[in-house]
């Protein structure tokens, strides 16, 4: 901020101290963007979305406190707001709710993987593998039943995979790419995972910033699930490669080289897979049940919750119709639009979790106290989500003081086509994520600025009701789905380098070959996806249509893999 800037700013800031966040648009003007703007120019500078959501806060708590301070005192106070905000994001009763969702589901996937299940699983559907063809689709089902966790999917699919993968001379970069393209697009889009927390929370907040509170944002969260255009299509991608053995660019020669016998490049790989917090405990009996069980039990667990939690909340006529037919669809869809996702999700988890131990207990894998210690390490891998959660919550609550939003939308919703937004998004999401090699914060960044910014234009092109609903639900999985693209494409991503290090893969060789295909598919997402659908498609219609896109970019942009 030039010297001449300082003073005017603060030469008219001290007659808003106490103005309303319209008021705040208005006079602050430009100035309201600071926040979003230094979180995401850090993001590329510093690849570290922890320090750019933290300084992000800061420069919006600096900003609120500047109106009636000096300097000095407004760096004291701009601290002491971050942390009053994380405090009272963490008292908020959701925001509780989902914390502790993600914290016991981190638990269930750390019991359940201790005691063996996962692992049993994976060597079951390894088995099945007769063929080149089949090793790739049970990799591919593999990483689709570890739905709940893209780390966990990233450690335990490729060093099971691996040898079967190795004995029908498959590249260590194909296995690499089928175990990167199932962790994150799976996870995201699964009903009950350690994603599904942050992605609820975010849509919820982001309604908030247009004034609808009683949002059921997991109904939200449900109804993106077919606008997820790049993981659907990636997931269809990797099986159309697999059974019609055909590639291109640098995946091809990867493969070719490997028919040959020449499995990896030679060159130095991440030697260090072992992840004792994903590693079964020594000795322990392989059973499908240990996980299959606690599983179930968690997801019927989460849709009985939201049926009680739903029907709880229930007045008047919707009550007695639903009391009248309690099975109905009906009753169904007006349960879970009223239940508490955040309570529903953490009773369901923490029910599955009291069957994981008692299994494992009863089978003798571990005592009661061991069994707890493993359930507490499962919450420490979910230490960095919470974090994240804290400063996107905090980021979001100074967007809103600060009017930024509004501003935003008084600056850009008159400008806007209404085709471009979801495109928009979409890209500049992939770009942050690509940058920080981070989903997670790209989502936390991004969706208090989409969310707003879709309503306006929508209102603006005379948008109401169903429409502007969906046109709402295509702009939030546009934020949610290139997150993922841009991790996808991103050397520093952590689930790149978890899928490098689980296929015995060069990470480089790794990013070189998946690239490719990530930006032929992010493509598919955009001209067949996004953009048709925000001009009116209806999504059956774009959903096949993508779907053929994307077998035709295999079976005619790739080539028989041939020695």
């Amino acid at each position: 901020m030039s010297k001449i800037s300082f003073f005017i700013l603060t030469a008219f800031l001290p007659i808003i101290a106490f103005a309303d966040p319209a008021t705040n648009a208005k006079i602050f003007g430009i100035w309201t963007l600071i926040p979003p703007v230094v979180a995401i120019a850090l993001a590329f500078i510093t690849k570290d979305v922890i320090l750019s959501l933290f300084i992000g806060v800061f420069s919006g708590t600096f900003l609120i406190n500047i109106i009636n301070e000096n300097v000095f005192m407004s760096f004291i106070k701009g601290f002491t707001g971050i942390v009053e905000r994380v405090v009272g994001s963490m008292a908020d009763s959701w925001n509780a709710g989902i914390m502790l969702q993600v914290l016991c589901i981190g638990g269930v996937v750390a019991l359940i993987t201790k005691m063996g299940g996962t692992k049993a699983v994976a060597l079951w559907l390894s088995k099945k593998a007769k063929t080149g063809v089949s090793a790739q689709i049970s990799t591919w089902l593999m990483g689709i039943f570890v739905f709940f966790d893209d780390y966990a999917n990233a450690l335990i699919v490729g060093p099971i995979m691996r040898p079967i993968t190795d004995k029908f001379k498959l590249s260590r970069e194909k296995l690499a790419f089928i175990i990167d393209a199932t962790a994150a697009p799976i996870a995201g889009i699964a009903i009950i995972s350690t994603w599904v927390g942050l992605e609820i929370s975010l849509i919820k907040d982001g309604y908030g910033l247009v004034g609808v509170e009683n949002i059921n944002s997991y109904g939200v969260f449900i109804e993106t699930i077919p606008y997820r255009f790049y993981n659907l299509f990636m997931l269809f991608f990797i099986v159309c490669t697999a059974v019609m053995q055909r590639e291109y660019g640098p995946m091809l020669l990867a493969e070719q080289r490997a028919r040959r016998g020449e499995l990896h490049s030679g060159k130095t790989t991440i030697q260090d897979i072992e992840d004792k917090t994903l590693e079964p405990k020594d000795g322990v009996k392989l059973q499908v049940s240990n996980a299959v069980v606690p599983l179930l039990v968690l997801i019927i667990g989460a849709f009985i919750s939201f049926y009680f939690s739903g029907l709880k909340s229930l007045e008047g006529e919707a009550l007695e119709a639903a009391l009248a037919s309690p099975f109905s669809f009906m009753t169904f869809r007006e349960t879970f639009g009223a239940a508490d996702a955040s309570v529903a999700l953490f009773q369901s988890a923490l029910f599955a979790s009291i069957v994981a131990i008692t299994m494992g207990v009863w089978r003798k894998i571990f005592d009661v106290k061991e069994a707890i210690g493993v359930w507490v390490k499962g919450w420490k891998t979910m230490i960095i989500t919470i974090v994240i959660l804290l400063l996107a919550w905090s980021l979001s609550s100074v967007i809103k003081e600060l009017g930024t939003s509004r501003y935003l939308v008084d600056m850009l919703s008159q400008t806007t086509p209404k085709f471009i937004l979801p495109v928009a998004i979409f890209i500049l999401g992939s770009f942050i994520s690509f940058s920080t090699g981070t989903s997670y914060g790209t989502m936390g960044i991004l969706m208090p600025l989409a969310i707003p910014l879709a309503n306006a234009v929508g209102l603006n092109y005379g948008l109401d009701g169903d429409a502007l609903h969906a046109y709402m639900i295509v702009n939030i999985s546009a934020v949610l789905t290139g997150a993922i693209f841009g991790d996808h494409c991103s050397p520093i991503s952590d689930t790149t380098i978890l899928s490098s290090m689980g296929a015995g893969c060069n990470h480089i060789d790794h990013v070189s070959t998946q690239i490719i295909y990530a930006l032929s598919v992010g493509a598919v997402a955009i001209f067949v996806g996004y953009l048709p659908t925000a001009l009116g498609a209806s999504i059956w219609v774009v959903l096949p249509l993508g779907f053929l896109a994307t077998w035709a970019l295999v079976r005619f942009v790739g080539k028989k893999v041939e020695i």
